[in-house]
């Protein structure tokens, strides 16, 4: 038995509200002590303004998040963001986007849980993208360069057809231009709903970027978190100059499949940028705030 009783239900604070009996204080928003939005009929909400950091367990305010460029102000964790928002972040304003008309066509006419079509079409609409890439063509300083960068939502920013098209068609209009190429990868690998389709866009892209090394044209390749499987072992560690971002997860297979084939435990922190970058596989960890101006500098220095 509880060992105190409010004689009344609602205290009587001088709100209409409170005089109603019905009244549930659980319910009320901002809205209600506005009499202009209680008459427009809007309500004030709250979901979706917070969000937790998986590396401090702080909650966030989104907006200040976003203004922080989706960087932990507590513990520098980088969010994942998507691949309008890191051109955005990358090039200066007035950039072109170009080849984002290509789709898949699902060549295999694959289905598992349910139809590859299915799965595109979901994603497209989801992300608004027709595949997991978008080139934009641009400035980054008082540099003309070329960019790509992948779209993670977009069926974990796996390569198919489309994919390896699209950065072809970006390396033949770095090679037509003679400016830099610029990949950002963020994928979980070849794309196997489209088998050996999706297999062969790896040849077809190193051979595109041994041209681009002939002619000595930079290609800077950006690992953000995750980049594993058939894009790590391939453009993703072909580039002139492969930087990644701070805590990004880099490598093939993933510590689970390794583990229970080498039957050993890993080391703390493995296939993580900072390890890589240990062991010689990364040239540079860059944040994200400063990963325009050091593009800036590396270009200065890669080109005459």
């Amino acid at each position: 038995m509880s060992w105190f009783k409010r004689p009344t239900p609602n205290i009587d604070s001088g709100s209409e509200s409170n005089l109603d009996p019905n009244f549930d204080s659980d319910s009320l928003t901002d809205a209600d002590n506005d009499p202009d939005a209680a008459r427009a009929g809007n309500q004030v909400r709250t979901e979706g303004l917070w969000t937790k950091c998986p590396g401090c367990r702080t909650i966030l305010f989104k907006a200040e998040l976003e203004a922080n460029l989706n960087v932990c102000p507590k513990c520098a964790h980088h969010f994942k963001i998507n691949a309008l928002q890191r051109i955005d972040l990358l090039l200066d304003p007035g950039y072109t986007l170009v080849d984002g008309n290509l789709r898949s066509t699902d060549p295999l006419n694959f289905t598992d849980i349910k139809p590859y079509k299915s799965r595109l079409a979901a994603a497209q609409k989801q992300t608004g993208l027709n595949d997991a890439i978008l080139t934009a063509l641009g400035s980054i300083g008082h540099h003309k360069v070329v960019l790509s960068s992948m779209e993670y939502a977009f069926i974990g920013g796996s390569m198919g057809a489309v994919v390896g098209e699209t950065i072809a068609r970006a390396i033949d209009r770095s090679l037509a231009s003679k400016q830099p190429l610029i990949i950002v990868s963020a994928s979980g690998g070849a794309r196997m709903m489209e088998g050996v389709v999706s297999l062969m866009q790896l040849a077809k892209i190193a051979s595109g970027l041994a041209q681009l090394d002939e002619k000595k044209i930079p290609y800077i390749c950006l690992l953000t978190d995750p980049t594993t499987g058939g894009i790590t072992a391939s453009f993703a560690m072909l580039g002139d100059l492969n930087i990644a971002e701070p805590g990004a997860l880099i490598g093939f297979a993933g510590p689970r499949v390794i583990e229970q084939t080498i039957r050993q435990k890993l080391p703390e922190g493995f296939q993580r940028s900072e390890f890589l970058l240990e062991h010689g596989f990364l040239d540079a960890i860059v944040p994200r705030a400063e990963l325009k101006q050091y593009l800036i500098r590396a270009l200065d220095f890669m080109q005459p």
